[in-house]
């Protein structure tokens, strides 16, 4: 099977949500000699990046997307550990979280899905996430960009910490912080001091790449 053949396949799985296939041709790529990047890059992403539109489109809904986003992590776990050190120290790094208070974690699964196919090394901090666990993170985990996402007005409160704590620690210049969430608004990202608001993810990751 040609590189072409191998890189449709596992573009063609990630369409069609097909787990079982996207791993297969993950081995295949690796079995031929193929760079784990270019199988991801050119592969399970381009296939995430078909999703996405045609989920822009309402072409296709919410289940197919996270089916889809689970079928390219299975072929990112036979990847991802193929890929040298070097390469993997040169990728963007972005966290994703939902503030403590709030367990609603869909549109935060959707953000790091995007994230990976735009290219990012993402850390998933999960949800109902404390304050100092995300504070911490940028320095921990050498963030690039840092996105926090609510479904609760009660926990917008939390956002606004996260910033002020990164203010207050000297780490707030090297992170991007990107906020989302129906009761989150432009104006609120700007009174709270974050760099954007999006409730598009496919926008976010654009314009995290328009900035960075």
């Amino acid at each position: 099977m040609s590189n072409e053949e191998i890189l449709k396949k596992l573009s063609d799985a990630v369409v069609g949500g097909k787990v079982n296939d996207s791993k297969a041709a993950a081995q295949e790529a690796l079995d031929v000699g193929m760079a784990a990047l270019d199988a991801i890059n050119d592969g399970l992403v381009a296939g995430m990046s078909i999703v996405g539109d045609k989920y822009a489109a309402h072409q296709v809904y919410l289940p197919q997307v996270l089916m889809s986003a689970h079928t390219m992590y299975a072929g990112l776990d036979i990847l991802l550990p193929a890929i040298p050190k070097a390469a993997m120290d040169k990728m963007l790094r972005a966290a994703t979280c939902v503030v403590e208070g709030d367990v609603h974690d869909i549109g935060k699964n959707i953000v790091k899905t995007m994230l990976t196919a735009g290219g990012f090394d993402v850390v998933d901090l999960g949800k109902d996430t404390p304050i100092e666990t995300i504070i911490e993170s940028v320095e921990k985990e050498k963030l690039n960009v840092l996105c926090m996402s609510t479904l609760m007005t009660p926990t917008m409160d939390g956002m606004k910490a996260v910033v002020d704590g990164l203010v207050e620690n000297g780490n707030r210049s090297k992170v991007k912080i990107c906020i989302g969430g129906p009761p989150t608004s432009p104006a609120f990202a700007e009174e709270i001091g974050a760099d954007h608001r999006d409730n598009n993810a496919q926008d976010c990751v654009a314009w995290l790449k328009g900035v960075l």
